[in-house]
């Protein structure tokens, strides 16, 4: 191989079924947790709406092109970040302000695996591993 991502036709390695609904209820799950949580820590709605889409500022990537966009989409959309984020916020004694954003941050990706947005393929913005977004060739 010479460094490229290989090519995938639309729709390879794409969940399907009964696995593609139940990972769109995780999603729902993660985000009904992630906000009963931020409830509960006492943050402030505003702060959450404001804060709620700041992960999908990453897609500014693809204007380097298509793989440095879906790296940059996948750490922005991967539950480590903040999830480190929120452990890291405990664990140092100020959980108010990290463990907030982290909770703000899971709710963004479970909200967006929800609707069927995964993680990003370096083909295509389209191609995700909950299959291909949008209309067109691939779309199940």
């Amino acid at each position: 191989m010479n460094g490229e991502t290989p090519m995938r036709a639309p729709g390879e390695g794409a969940v399907a079924g009964w696995p593609l609904l139940l990972l769109r209820l995780e999603g729902a799950a993660v985000l009904a947790l992630s906000a009963l949580l931020y409830a509960g820590s006492g943050g402030g709605w505003l702060r959450f709406l404001l804060l709620f889409f700041v992960p999908d500022l990453s897609m500014l990537a693809y204007l380097a092109g298509p793989a440095v966009g879906a790296a940059v989409y996948n750490a922005a959309h991967a539950y480590v970040g903040p999830l480190a984020l929120a452990a890291l916020s405990i664990a140092t004694g100020s959980a108010e302000l990290g463990l907030g954003v982290g909770l703000i941050w899971t709710a963004h990706i479970g909200f967006d695996r929800m609707l069927g947005y995964g993680l990003k393929y370096a083909s295509a913005f389209a191609d995700t591993h909950l299959g291909r977004i949008g209309r067109g060739p691939g779309r199940g």
